[in-house]
């Protein structure tokens, strides 16, 4: 299905977003009306004062009122109650500014916040994948500044452009009613701004956009080696990522310049154009006042409307300007939003319900790649029966990681099907399914929040009695008590402060607290000493106790014991079956156990 462009995309996201603030907006246009009728009354009493109290020319019918005022033969209180009036308007004009000011950043902060957590719930749909093809740090700036489009396309285009015509409106109507002839001459000045437009407003668009681009790619540089700090320091390669970020920095300004540089000339022509009318209109006003034709007060309120004329005139101009920011900015966002998440709950998905009998999975002909005919996985079939274990090993990128993922769905595989129980995952709900299964990586990804938090992550209803419970599970209610705040100790980022087995175990008590009924174990020892290995695996038997579990080791003492072992070998199952009976095959599995297994059996 053909997606739609960016200028709808963006009215129609902008329209969505802007109907969770209707009521805010709602006032805004109150507010714009009534600051345009105040703004129209600006010029009167500076006319009052100029032809009928200095001057000797009548009142005009419509303030009749004030008559006997003038014929008092003291004309102070008349200026003192015209400057009054002056000062009030003036000061009701900046209160409706001031109040309509704060409305638009509250509604300016909601609505763009309201499409970063739009856009961020989209990227969380996104298989591994198209994560694997992106940049992070440019993902990041897409959800927290590139948002902003929404914000700068309603505030600073569709309000000033409804502002503007309000004002546009009310002054033509006044100044016609004045002086058509100069009415028509004031707007004769106005002629060569939609050529400006024409001209400048798609470079300014394409350069913004380049330059969102660009800081974009030099934020995931930042962040890659903000992130990778111990290897860049460990190679000494400090000063190649400071080329690197320099070379995109000046990239970056480049593009800025760019389009800065539209945006100048566009100011620079709508100022020239708005400046000769002023200019234009001063002379034929004074030749008017000269002929008597005009008078000098009715000549101030003209130029008065003639400037407020061209405040929304330049206004509208400088509209395309902003356009092509928000624009430059949507398109990013765009294209985020109008890529399809690869994994997503089919239209008759049901939700994954528990057996009594435990949960089976099955991989029939799985065929995987990331990349167009580079197969990752090809033509896996494997079988894990309800509350049995089955260990994968294999040498490095053989496919054993890239075949657990397949079972969460973080990817689907290319050919083949996964089932649970006879049923094909890609038939049930993405969110039960990842309900039904815990997972405990070899880096466990704690956040810098309070330890029993992060237990709970799974669970974020679970009472602190079950918090401790599943850390006692786990081995690690010992250590969390020693802690100066024990389970509300809040962890740095990465969880610096814990060692790898603390790490570990925390996430085993994660899992603990989850209970799911199939369980994904990729490399969880890889990086624990002895002594953390004792205390994790004694944790990790009672974790394992009636799940139906898959896990991925280099240690025997993890896969010994596991019902099935099957070895991966280039994306395909080339042995299959228990310990014993793999050794005694005297194929890969004996010839791995031999290289890696002993060595490390003999080390411990």
């Amino acid at each position: 299905m053909k997606k739609p462009g960016t200028h709808k995309r963006l009215l129609k996201l902008s329209l969505a977003q802007a109907s969770k603030h209707r009521v805010a907006i709602a006032w805004l246009l109150i507010l714009i009306f009534a600051g345009a009728a105040l703004m129209a009354l600006l010029p009167w009493p500076l006319k009052l004062i100029i032809d009928h109290v200095l001057g000797d020319k009548p009142l005009p019918d419509i303030l009749g009122a004030l008559q006997p005022m003038f014929e008092s033969g003291n004309p102070v209180p008349v200026l003192l109650a015209l400057v009054i009036a002056g000062l009030t308007l003036h000061f009701l004009t900046q209160l409706i500014k001031l109040i309509q000011g704060w409305v638009e950043v509250g509604v300016g902060q909601g609505l763009t916040f309201g499409l970063g957590e739009e856009v961020l719930f989209h990227l969380q749909r996104q298989s591994l994948v198209y994560h694997a093809s992106q940049k992070s740090g440019d993902l990041v700036r897409r959800v927290t500044t590139d948002t902003r489009c929404v914000q700068e396309l309603v505030l600073g285009v569709a309000v000033p452009l409804l502002t503007s015509l309000v004002n546009l409106g009310m002054m033509f109507v006044i100044m016609y009613s004045l002086n058509p002839m100069m009415t028509l001459v004031a707007l004769c000045a106005a002629i060569p701004i939609p050529l400006l437009i024409r001209a400048l407003a798609p470079r300014m668009a394409e350069n913004t956009y380049q330059h969102q681009q660009s800081e974009g790619t030099l934020m995931s540089v930042a962040e890659q080696t903000l992130t990778g700090l111990p290897m860049v320091q460990a190679f000494g390669q400090e000063s190649r990522q400071n080329d690197n970020f320099r070379l995109l920095s000046e990239s970056t300004m480049k593009c800025y310049l760019a389009a800065i540089k539209a945006q100048l000339k566009f100011s620079v022509g709508v100022s020239s154009s708005t400046a000769a009318g002023t200019a234009i209109m001063m002379v034929v006003g004074g030749f008017a006042v000269l002929k008597n034709t005009l008078t000098v007060g009715e000549l101030l309120v003209f130029l008065a409307y003639v400037a407020s004329l061209y405040g929304p005139v330049e206004t509208l101009a400088y509209l395309s300007s902003v356009y092509a920011s928000a624009t430059g900015r949507a398109r990013r966002v765009v294209e985020v939003l109008n890529t399809d998440p690869e994994v997503s709950n089919a239209t008759n998905a049901s939700p994954l319900e528990v057996s009594e009998h435990g949960m089976a999975v099955s991989f029939e002909n799985i065929r995987f790649a990331y990349k167009p005919d580079e197969w990752i996985l090809d033509g896996v079939t494997l079988e894990v029966k309800a509350g049995e274990t089955m260990a994968l090993v294999g040498t490095t990128g053989s496919g054993k990681s890239t075949l657990v993922s397949l079972l969460p769905r973080f990817s689907d595989p290319a050919e083949g099907g996964i089932r649970i129980n006879s049923t094909d995952i890609r038939g049930l709900t993405v969110e039960s399914l990842r309900q039904h299964i815990s997972m405990v990586l070899q880096d466990p990804f704690l956040l810098p929040v309070t330890i029993a938090e992060n237990i709970a992550y799974g669970r974020p209803h679970a009472t602190h009695d079950e918090i401790v419970q599943a850390a006692m599970n786990a081995n690690a209610h010992e250590f969390i008590s020693r802690l100066p705040d024990g389970y509300h100790t809040v962890l740095s980022e990465q969880a610096g402060d814990l060692s790898g087995g603390q790490r570990q175990r925390i996430a085993i008590a994660r899992a603990f607290l989850k209970d799911a009924p199939i369980l994904i174990l990729d490399e969880p020892t890889s990086a624990l000493d002895a002594r953390s290995e004792t205390l994790f695996l004694s944790a990790l038997e009672r974790l394992m106790e009636g799940r139906t579990t898959m896990i991925i080791a280099h240690r025997l003492s993890t896969i010994q014991n596991a019902d099935v072992i099957a070895v991966l070998d280039s994306g395909s199952v080339i042995e299959q079956g228990s310990h014993a009976e793999l050794l005694a095959l005297n194929g890969e599995y004996q010839k791995l156990y031999t290289q890696n297994f002993s060595k490390m059996e003999k080390a411990a």
